[in-house]
């Protein structure tokens, strides 16, 4: 990503702080009604992490989590609300543009991984890599079901082409939006 992307994440991230949104530690959007297939707890990745709702669930739930993003501001902001809710020793937080791959010290194996909305497939397979034997990923992507093209957007049956080796638990592609939670054999 070049740094104009950098600074415009930035500039982004920064207004919604300025305008003064909270941000709510949540679930992944694919995840919310089968939280029930999340492991009891372990280690968690949370790539293109944002503000970091997802990363700081994770650890209220028990997990010590690896949080990239390339945004300082959105970092120092999920910095902010895992301090505020008494997960900040859970989460590790990393500054890394994913344009190329992961971090050095993002190394799986991870129970749980986490990708929504940053779409890269040449990372699909490190992402697979990274899970732990029994492990859950949980990726959300732009599609061009029920939406426009474009090149940020999935091809139709993108992730579970991607995500062969794993074994599916779920997977929707409607409205703009693929998703996939599969698991590790």
């Amino acid at each position: 990503m070049a740094s104009e992307d950098r600074e415009r994440w930035d500039a982004r991230h920064a207004a919604v702080s300025a305008a003064g949104a909270p941000t709510v530690a949540t679930p992944p959007d694919a995840l919310r009604g089968r939280e029930h297939l999340l492991p009891a707890a372990g280690r968690a990745l949370d790539v293109a992490c944002g503000r970091g709702a997802v990363a700081v669930w994770l650890a209220e739930r028990g997990f010590d989590v690896d949080a990239v993003d390339v945004s300082d501001s959105a970092l120092a902001l999920g910095a902010a609300l895992a301090a505020d809710r008494g997960a900040g020793d859970r989460v590790r937080w990393w500054a890394h543009d994913l344009d190329d791959g992961l971090p050095g010290g993002c190394a799986g194996p991870y129970d749980v991984v986490v990708c929504q909305r940053f779409r890269d497939p040449a990372l699909y397979p490190v992402l697979a890599r990274c899970l732990a034997p029994g492990g859950l990923l949980v990726v959300t992507v732009l599609s061009v079901v029920g939406d426009e093209g474009g090149r940020f957007r999935a091809a139709p049956g993108e992730l579970p082409a991607a995500f062969g080796g794993l074994t599916p638990l779920a997977h929707t592609e409607r409205d703009g939006e693929a998703s996939l939670l599969a698991r590790r054999p």
